[in-house]
């Protein structure tokens, strides 16, 4: 190989590995947003979307995103698929058991829980970043948690949200799913009962 050709060959391995350096900086960051007290709309492109004074973003009725699939294996070793609580609201928590704010607004999450689902209302967590279902089955006990946690130790399932949409980018976040399954609010931060509701209430009075 001429001294040219070793020189055009080095830039394009330099390039490539640019590229999968960038990729997983953008899988890293996401994760280690976790336990943020906050963030931003979703990345790129047009939005649908406001964000209140209460820091909870909202999307209008004819304006929401699809939620993507969110199946598999809970932190009990079952299985689940949002898809198939599709005519309720779903309320998603993403949470990580060593986080923090997750423990403060845990027991808010299963208090609304209780009152509301004999109204149509589903809760499903989201744990993610707990290297074994262990440290995530004993913060449900401690907590009281009763309603299912799917399993997401890396990410992947918050990864599938689409940028541009009320997506997941922090460790917690929380959305309302309304009963065709798209997306209609989300928060960012640790939410209080009173938030908690509140982010709920309008989503539930929908016809």
């Amino acid at each position: 190989m001429s001294a040219a050709s070793r020189a055009a060959v080095r830039p394009n391995r330099a390039r490539r590995r640019t590229v999968l350096t960038t990729a997983g900086a953008v899988v890293a960051a996401l994760l280690m947003s976790a336990c943020s007290s906050g963030g931003t709309s979703g990345g790129g492109g047009d939005t649908n979307f406001v964000m209140g004074k209460d820091g909870i973003s909202t999307a209008k009725k004819g304006e929401r995103a699809a939620a993507p699939d969110l199946s598999g294996k809970t932190v009990n070793g079952g299985q689940l698929d949002v898809a198939s609580f599709k005519g309720k609201v779903v309320v998603l928590n993403v949470w990580g058991s060593w986080c923090a704010p997750c423990r403060a607004e845990a027991p808010n999450f299963e208090k609304v829980y209780q009152d509301l689902r004999s109204k149509g209302v589903q809760f499903v967590g989201i744990n993610t970043r707990d290297t074994s279902t262990q440290n995530a089955v004993a913060f449900e006990k401690q907590q009281g948690i009763t309603y299912q946690s799917l399993y997401d130790p890396t990410g992947k399932l918050m990864l599938r949200f689409k940028r541009g949409t009320l997506n997941p980018q922090a460790v917690p976040s929380t959305l309302v799913l309304d009963r065709e399954g798209r997306i209609a609010a989300r928060s960012l931060a640790a939410l209080s009962e009173d938030k908690l509701r509140k982010m709920i209430a309008p989503v539930l009075a929908e016809k």
